[in-house]
């Protein structure tokens, strides 16, 4: 029953029906407004989504180097479209890998920590040690620093991808329950569809917590 239950985190998703190929009509959803007579309400819930976002980057880099604002944006589709997505039948999850939500988590970090240790390097160093910290500390501050630099993009994709993991098993779980147990059948598909509604919740929130924080990793290196 283990390996059934983790089965769902397979690459193939059936044997003999997959839906994978759906994520590539997402970029229909995002055309332009000019391309259409009138904005839809999905063009509308997809303009207030972004502005929101903008708002949240624009609050937390303070106003500087706002021309990597579409990086952000252009992020938070990707995550989003992959984790709402993922909740589909025969579709699968690409952010419940580590191996995916790392290589989105690894460059952004590596980029930033290179601007920030070419370019202001002294306001690097000097964010090492936290104002008001006793000269007696200051050593160990500095190595306590450095350890949760090192471990940001480990902690940015293990959060996600925790996240997604711990919803879709749960769903499987259910699903086995109520295939198992006929009698167990309505009260779980109740909690199904409840943790369901749940998922899509997880799913824009966790996109929306991705991109909040490198956004405040950036604003620290300016």
């Amino acid at each position: 029953m283990l390996m059934n239950l983790f089965s769902i985190f397979d690459p193939s998703t059936s044997p003999y029906f997959s839906m994978n190929w759906m994520i590539l009509f997402i970029i229909f959803l995002l055309l332009p407004n000019m391309f259409w007579k009138c904005p839809s309400r999905v063009t509308f819930i997809f303009k207030n989504i972004t502005l929101l976002v903008l708002k949240e980057i624009n609050i937390n880099i303070k106003n500087h180097n706002m021309k990597s604002a579409i990086i952000f944006i252009c992020l938070f589709y990707f995550i989003l479209f992959n984790n709402i997505m993922g909740l589909y039948p025969y579709v699968f999850t690409a952010t419940s890998h580590l191996s995916v939500s790392l290589m989105l988590a690894f460059p952004a970090w590596l980029t930033m920590m290179l601007w920030g240790w070419i370019i202001n390097m002294n306001h690097m160093f000097t964010h090492l040690v936290p104002m008001g910290t006793p000269m007696m500390l200051t050593s160990f501050m500095v190595i306590i620093e450095s350890i949760s630099l090192i471990i940001r993009p480990i902690t940015l994709s293990v959060r996600l991808t925790a996240n997604m993991i711990a919803g879709h098993l749960l769903l499987s779980l259910l699903s086995n329950i109520s295939e198992k147990m006929p009698t167990m059948y309505l009260p779980t598909f109740l909690i199904i569809n409840t943790l369901l509604c749940l998922e899509y919740a997880v799913a824009i929130i966790q996109s929306y917590v991705f991109i909040t924080l490198v956004s405040l990793y950036l604003s620290e290196i300016n």
